[in-house]
């Protein structure tokens, strides 16, 4: 099936739950860029709950709205060494970390300007990581889900908005580093399953899909 989703920082399991049953993923850049949502934010499990992490972004007062494909990253707060320490902190003890880190953290070293080739690296590394091989397309216009026969999926997956909305989405639980701490945190950023589980995050995200062909 096809599905369109906009751009996400390190997205959240339910975003990659849903590449896993796509065969194409256009990925929208011409939406309004929205605060408070996956763009530019990402979960992590803490030891003490859920932690995010935000990319900083350059605001343009001249502009109105500004499209997600035009937002540019600011090098406020040091925010490459701060992510990176925080997901080092997080991860470092978990099962996979040493094995998927050195793919991942390199390109924090890398100077890019704008968020959404930010997310779209890291996007295709994980995928890579995953052996996941949608045909992923980037949008050349706001696009239109019908003409495309894809599901938009654009606002349906973000923070606010609870996954229980999406039919065919079903989470499920597996072994997280803090667990017997803070009990199981739902919701969080591929990444947690990712160093966790390693390479059967696949199992995980076939599982946590119902009635899509996958």
């Amino acid at each position: 099936m096809n599905i369109l989703l906009t751009s996400a920082y390190l997205p959240p399991i339910h975003y990659f739950a849903r590449l896993y049953a796509a065969q194409t993923v256009y990925l929208e850049g011409y939406d309004h860029y929205v605060k408070q949502t996956y763009r530019n934010r990402c979960i992590i499990a803490g030891p003490d709950g859920p932690l995010a992490l935000t990319l900083p972004i350059v605001h343009d007062k001249t502009k109105g709205h500004t499209a997600t494909r035009d937002i540019r990253l600011s090098n406020h707060g040091d925010w490459r060494h701060q992510h990176t320490i925080a997901l080092t902190s997080a991860y470092e003890s978990s099962p996979f970390f040493d094995y998927y880190a050195p793919d991942i953290l390199p390109l924090y070293e890398k100077p890019w300007d704008r968020l959404m080739d930010f997310n779209t690296a890291l996007l295709h590394t994980l995928l890579d990581l995953l052996d996941l091989h949608p045909d992923i397309r980037l949008t050349e216009g706001y696009a239109d889900a019908t003409a495309l026969q894809a599901e938009d999926l654009r606002e349906r997956i973000r923070p606010k908005l609870s996954p229980a909305l999406d039919a065919h989405y079903r989470p499920q639980e597996y072994y997280q580093v803090f667990r017997e701490r803070t009990g199981f945190q739902p919701h969080l950023s591929i990444v947690d399953l990712l160093f966790n589980m390693g390479p059967e995050t696949r199992l995980v995200l076939r599982d946590s899909m119902d009635g899509l062909p996958a």
